[in-house]
């Protein structure tokens, strides 16, 4: 990084990627501020590249010797021979972004070592937040209400997080980004997030490193762990939570997933 006409190297991997996510963020905050929302569609484009230009830049300029997986990059599978590999998300939540008011996107920036996120930053610019692994966010012991919330997608609400929120008795919290959704449950604002459905690595790889941190469980939906870089990077379904509920969403995932009347 530049500072004072002077290259700064970051040594800490996680402040790098909470330096890198912030940095990401104030660009699109900047372009919101600069292009309006009068065209939708040329701020979300804009946005897109911006954030990746500069990730794709910063990380080349600190961690020349790392591979990375961008979005909205090429993936020349390179990245499958390197055992250190950034797995970024210029702009989690495209929709979201190019709406005025609203909050629910995300900048996703972390590094992966033998399948798993080790750091990682998850930037709500709109909420002027960040969020990453080291220090580790300060997880409440319940969310914030009496009853359990279940944050699922605002676009593609799958059927099966429906039924687990009938299995379990639990309100439904409807938000864009995945980021967002993983952040709600690391704040207590939510107690799980389950996607069912499929989203790719990028989508999630920074927002269950930082979920990791803060001492949440995040797994496949049948309880296998989550493991990133792999060749094929489509991810068919996840469960983030706190751990005392952890073995009843599977369970009620299970049923849901399995039950024909679903």
């Amino acid at each position: 990084m530049n500072v004072g006409g002077n290259e700064l190297v970051v040594e800490s991997d996680h402040e790098l990627a909470r330096l890198a996510a912030v940095a990401a963020g104030r660009a699109l905050m900047a372009l919101r501020e600069e292009i309006g929302f009068d065209d939708p569609k040329q701020l979300r484009d804009e946005g897109d590249r911006t954030a990746h230009v500069l990730l794709m830049q910063l990380l080349a300029e600190q961690r020349p010797g790392d591979a990375v997986l961008s979005e909205e990059g090429l993936d020349g599978k390179e990245r499958l021979g390197a055992r250190r590999v950034w797995i970024v998300d210029p702009l989690d939540g495209t929709r979201e972004f190019g709406e005025e008011g609203r909050t629910d996107w995300a900048v996703h920036v972390a590094l992966i070592e033998d399948g798993v996120p080790i750091a990682a930053a998850v930037a709500l610019p709109a909420r002027d937040m960040v969020m990453t692994t080291f220090p580790a966010e300060v997880r409440p012991d319940q969310a914030h209400g009496a009853r359990l919330r279940l944050v699922v997608s605002r676009s593609h609400t799958p059927p099966e997080a429906v039924a687990v929120a009938q299995e379990l008795d639990a309100d439904l919290i409807y938000m864009g980004s995945a980021g967002a959704k993983t952040m709600a449950v690391v704040l207590g604002d939510a107690d799980a997030y389950v996607h069912v459905g499929g989203q790719y690595e990028w989508d999630s790889a920074a927002p269950v490193g930082v979920a990791l941190a803060a001492g949440l469980r995040a797994t496949r939906i049948d309880g296998s762990p989550l493991r990133y870089n792999r060749e094929n990077p489509w991810l068919p379904d996840q469960i983030i939570c706190r751990p005392d509920l952890h073995e009843a969403i599977v369970n009620a995932v299970r049923s849901a997933v399995t039950s024909p009347q679903r």
